[in-house]
């Protein structure tokens, strides 16, 4: 979709229609002379990390973190508890 340059003026008095462009894949510059432009759009989806990659990375980074003897059960919990996919939380 495409990018609409508005004033800032313009922005305050659409708010609501701003918001609904940007929900529907617009890309909205408001701009002013006296400040820099302000730049409205959707935040990317944020990609969801494995455990297995979490501890990958720590592993990297040198961490020194120890899990106690109860966690992998607790997790364990957790997983079965949720038989069908969970929803992303950040889409």
């Amino acid at each position: 979709m495409a990018t609409i340059h508005i004033t800032e003026a313009e922005a305050i008095r659409d708010i609501a229609g701003l918001l609904a462009r940007v929900r529907a894949g617009a890309e909205i510059v408001i701009e002013d002379a006296a400040s820099p432009a302000i730049v409205l759009r959707t935040a990317a989806e944020r990609p969801l990390r494995r455990l297995s990659e979490s501890l990958r990375l720590a592993k990297e980074h040198g961490s020194t973190v120890t899990l106690d003897g109860g966690f992998a059960a607790d997790l364990e919990a957790v997983v079965n508890s949720h038989p069908e996919p969970l929803e992303n939380p950040w889409g």
